[in-house]
């Protein structure tokens, strides 16, 4: 899926605020939306989901998820972060999800290549050294994949805040071939 505000990339690399074609990159997203309201008609969609999904996943810019699971506006939550891995924040959301706005399964997605699986807990340590204080939020960097996947299913399977916990699966999603491969949970 391309949006309005992607064109190709002039030869001359711009600054790393900057928009290939001038002004910041914030300035071409608010001009992609002008252009797209005008266009724009209020579907009439209530906000919760159709298909009654929550989906969590990596907030990776590789991974088109209404694209890959063919889904159209309207039809799942989307609830993304660094790695797609289940935090307290996100078991608020999938809270939320489930019982004000009325979702029952929630899939997990992380994909192959992600960024967390090459740093380490210690990039918390660095921060602190580089601003004076040491962030409250854990980094949650992996090496498995597969077995974050499990560790995910396992937080939403067992939060006592959530109302249905029967539909949870996950996958890992490769960026190469565009495939989810699902990962069982451990039995």
């Amino acid at each position: 899926m391309s949006t309005s505000a992607h064109s190709p990339v002039e030869p001359s690399v711009p600054a790393a605020d900057q928009a290939p074609t001038g002004g910041t990159v914030t300035d071409r997203l608010v001009e992609a939306n002008v252009r797209y309201a005008a266009e724009f008609n209020d579907p009439g969609m209530d906000a919760k989901p159709v298909l009654r999904v929550a989906v969590v996943a990596c907030m990776d810019a590789r991974l088109d998820l209404h694209d890959a699971l063919g889904l159209s506006l309207g039809d799942c939550h989307t609830i993304r972060n660094a790695g797609g891995v289940v935090t307290d924040d996100v078991i608020r959301s999938l809270t939320i999800s489930q019982r004000a706005l009325g979702t029952r399964s929630v899939i997990l997605i992380h994909h192959t290549n992600c960024g967390l699986e090459s740093i380490t807990e210690e990039f918390r340590q660095e921060l602190e050294v580089e601003v004076g204080q040491r962030p409250v939020w854990a980094v949650e960097a992996y090496k498995d994949a597969d077995q974050d996947v499990r560790q995910s299913m396992q937080r939403v399977r067992t939060s006592p805040f959530l109302l249905h916990t029967d539909d949870v699966r996950g996958f890992v999603f490769d960026v190469t071939s565009g495939l989810l491969r699902e990962i069982l949970p451990v039995s």
